[in-house]
């Protein structure tokens, strides 16, 4: 299944706030990416559809094996985006933002050799 940007978004907050808390709930997302409760329940609602999230009794969200792997790997790309854009020079807000925008066009291919580059600042 192809996953659209906002679903890559979604799947990577669920995965940071899931880092930062025990619970995550629609609103925590709601709050965290600044858009409506109807907006954040139809995207779920989508995401459970798909089997990339699970809501239990509590209204607790989880990402399933499928949504944990596209969280990871978008979290992933973003940390290192936003690093590399930092090492560049720019601001953290903006290397954020920034790296936002990147996370999602970019191919495999690319981002593999940003990856590459990028172990040499780890030394």
């Amino acid at each position: 299944m192809a996953v659209s940007e906002a679903i890559e978004n979604y799947l990577e907050t669920i995965y940071i706030l899931s880092q930062k808390q025990s619970e995550v709930h629609a609103i925590d997302i709601c709050s965290y990416l600044s858009y409506s409760r109807p907006t954040v329940s139809i995207t779920l609602r989508q995401m459970r559809e798909h089997g990339l999230v699970t809501v239990n009794e509590d209204n607790h969200i989880f990402l399933t094996e499928e949504g944990q792997r596209i969280a990871v790997h978008m979290y992933e790309r973003h940390e290192l985006l936003t690093n590399m854009l930092m090492l560049l020079g720019v601001s953290r807000e903006a290397a954020m933002r920034d790296a936002c925008k990147i996370e999602h066009d970019l191919s495999d291919e690319t981002f593999e050799a940003i990856k590459r580059h990028m172990e040499q600042y780890k030394k």
